[in-house]
């Protein structure tokens, strides 16, 4: 299993131009060519953080098809829980991913547990991602 990490912080300023950025072009392959991905931000307001938002949005429709998506969100309040389903997990369903389970709403104040808090998380959704990429296989 190869594991790509991207992040988004080092392409803000070439999200929003009308020129494309050969290192958002790669991320955006990356992403497009994963099985599963896990999709990660802060929450701000209720819902994800723009930078999320715009890269996404260079994504054209379908682009996730056939992948299984995690969404996670990382916020300050338990009351934004919902963001992570309501917000988020559209988002990437309208991109054409599977999203076989439940997001994960962090609260920061379970960040030093972040190990405990990800393996009771990996736990009760392994299952689901097993399938899902069983059933993506056989289609």
């Amino acid at each position: 299993m190869v594991v790509e990490l991207v992040d988004l912080s080092a392409f803000g300023p070439h999200l929003l131009s009308p020129s494309p950025s050969p290192d958002v072009e790669v991320a955006l392959e990356l992403v497009k060519e994963a099985d599963v991905i896990v999709v990660a931000s802060p929450t701000y307001k209720g819902t994800y953080t723009g930078l999320l938002k715009a890269f996404l949005d260079r994504l054209p429709s379908q682009a996730l098809a056939g992948t299984v998506a995690l969404p996670l969100l990382v916020m300050g309040d338990a009351r934004h829980a919902l963001a992570v389903e309501v917000h988020l997990r559209p988002l990437l369903v309208e991109l054409g991913a599977v999203v076989p389970t439940p997001g994960l709403a962090l609260v920061e104040a379970d960040l030093p547990r972040l190990p405990e808090v990800l393996e009771q998380w990996h736990t009760a959704v392994a299952p689901q991602v097993r399938a899902a990429l069983t059933d993506a296989a056989k289609a």
